[in-house]
């Protein structure tokens, strides 16, 4: 017997500001497994800024408008993921005209995880975006978060199109 949610437990809508704590948390305790991770990189943020920032919506860039949205995953009235999403065209003139839908940030919180959620996050996101015209999904996730790897190429079909290089310059 599993221990997953069926599909009707867990309820994908979008964030309100009343939301802003639960996410904060979830973003929190992502936070902490990307700063174990890659501890060069991320870092365990306070909990009240990221909080603010969902409050007040600001954790969208600011040219992003209508053109963004976060949604969460509920469960038993309490936020058990998330997931924020944006339109996105690459300014490089290379690139074909094409809308994609980023994937900026998906969490879902450690004692829900491997339960569908985050597979349910993804697929509204992507329904989401596919309602705007977006024609591609894009996301990125740290190469050695192994797991984040195994579940995007595995579990909801997406390929690496691009690598991400980094340097320390001091």
């Amino acid at each position: 017997m599993s221990d997953a949610p069926s599909p009707a437990a867990v309820r994908i809508r979008p964030a309100r500001s009343d939301d802003a704590e639960g996410i904060a948390h979830v973003y929190l305790e992502s936070a902490e497994y990307h700063a174990g991770v890659d501890p060069e990189r991320y870092s365990v943020c306070a909990f009240e800024p990221i909080a603010a920032r969902y409050r007040a919506g600001l954790q969208h860039a600011p040219d992003a408008g209508e053109e963004s949205i976060t949604l969460v995953a509920e469960m038993s009235g309490g936020i058990v993921g998330f997931v924020d999403t944006r339109l996105y065209r690459s300014p490089d003139p290379m690139h074909r005209e094409i809308l994609y839908c980023n994937i900026v940030e998906i969490a879902v919180s450690r004692q829900h995880q491997s339960q569908g959620i985050g597979g349910q996050l993804l697929q509204t996101a992507e329904e989401w975006g596919r309602g705007q015209g977006a024609q591609l999904a894009l996301l990125e996730y740290n190469a050695a978060n192994q797991r984040a790897g195994e579940f995007y190429r595995r579990r909801t079909q997406y390929r690496v199109a691009s690598i991400t290089a980094i340097k320390r310059l001091w």
